[in-house]
């Protein structure tokens, strides 16, 4: 397998650890990029980007990066905020009256960002093309009742963040929330990140497919039984409501809408390029970056039935957990995406790492993939 990029010298295990992927033949198309205190070391791609297998993939293909979006979406709640056009512990219902009614008028912004709000998903069953309507959703939404005490408890909101998130950005900002979230966060770094993407950039996106045959770690298997078993279930509510939730990776209108939880379009430059901002302090100063990466929810999650570990919007390491450490430091924070994707940072060695790629495998926090290129990266250092 032909892999293109460059990559300094002393990262060279990196580079074959990342070219040994594609010894799986099931193994269709990745990219890594590396910094490390500002400097790129690492910035590598391979393998191919579309549905047959036929077109390379190239140094600006983009990919659905999933759940990597919610701590973009996260930043720009807290840049909100510090502009004091935004209280975290304000009641939602302050800037969105309507989501005040069914045990809702107290829920605040910081339960929303930390997965603490109880609203995981939809109990009641919407059709497939309710999710690219905006207000279909963020109306069901205002009117649920949340499926446990809000603040007792955490359950990953895995798509619901982006609605629940992106009306109060919408309301207090004024922008589109794609929009919103792209003008503060990634335009200042000059970023290849897209929520909502023109028809224009289609020709970049990799087509994304599941690998076959790898039945992933007990979490997967015991979310998996939950989905297949318990119809009514939080856990498969909040991955089969709408059902085209686990459909439409692929389609146009998924690639133009603005989902902030679940359907930024990337690269693996533009993640390691987001988390050295962060670390260089251009997105947000220290204290809301404290604010981002301070531990407010940990143990069992509700939704996904393994136990995970959130800042605000961002994942913050387990390293005693196999399926949830970065495999850096114990103070890396960042987000995986479904399939394999993710992005974060160790603050403690100055690494920013993006890992993209198109052949999701079944696991639900870390993936083996992207942890061996982080511990090849944390022996190089």
């Amino acid at each position: 397998m032909l892999v293109k990029g460059h990559y300094s010298l002393e990262f060279e295990t990196v580079r074959d650890t990342f070219a040994a992927l594609f010894e799986d033949r099931q193994e269709r198309g990745a990219a890594l990029c590396v910094q490390v205190n500002g400097e790129t070391v690492v910035d590598l791609w391979g393998g191919t980007s579309d549905k047959d297998g036929t077109e390379a993939w190239h140094s600006d293909t983009l990919v659905n990066l999933f759940s990597c979006t919610k701590t973009l979406t996260a930043v720009a709640a807290l840049q909100l905020a510090a502009e004091g056009k935004l209280a975290l512990d304000a009641p939602v219902a302050q800037y969105w009256p309507e989501f005040a009614v069914n045990g809702k008028a107290s829920i605040t912004v910081r339960q929303l960002l930390c997965h603490r709000a109880g609203l995981p998903a939809l109990r009641d069953l919407l059709p497939a093309e309710a999710l690219y309507d905006w207000p279909v959703m963020t109306a069901a939404l205002a009117a649920e009742r949340p499926w446990f005490e809000p603040g007792t408890a955490h359950g990953y909101a895995a798509i619901t963040y982006g609605w629940l998130l992106g009306e109060v950005i919408r309301r207090v900002d004024g922008r589109s929330p794609g929009r919103a979230i792209v003008d503060r966060v990634v335009a200042p770094l000059g970023l290849d990140f897209h929520i909502g993407l023109s028809d224009s950039e289609f020709h970049r996106v990799a087509h994304v497919a599941r690998g076959k045959g790898n039945p992933g770690d007990a979490a997967a298997q015991r979310l998996l039984q939950v989905t297949l078993r318990e119809p009514e279930a939080l856990s498969t509510r909040a991955f089969t409501n709408p059902p085209s939730i686990l459909t439409s990776t692929n389609k146009p209108e998924w690639r133009r809408m603005e989902q902030p939880a679940a359907n930024g379009h990337g690269n693996a430059r533009s993640l390691a390029g987001f988390y050295q901002g962060l670390l260089e302090g251009q997105l947000l100063d220290g204290e809301w970056l404290d604010e981002l990466t301070r531990e407010h929810s940990q143990g069992d999650d509700l939704t996904l039935l393994t136990p995970t570990r959130f800042g605000l919007g961002c994942m913050l390491d387990q390293p005693t957990l196999a399926n949830a450490t970065f495999g850096m430091g114990p103070g890396a924070f960042g987000h995986p995406g479904a399939g394999g994707s993710v992005g974060f940072a160790d603050p403690h060695t100055g690494v920013a790492f993006g890992f993209v790629t198109n052949t999701l495998g079944p696991y639900i926090l870390m993936d083996p993939r992207a942890q061996k290129l982080a511990r090849a990266v944390a022996q190089c250092l």
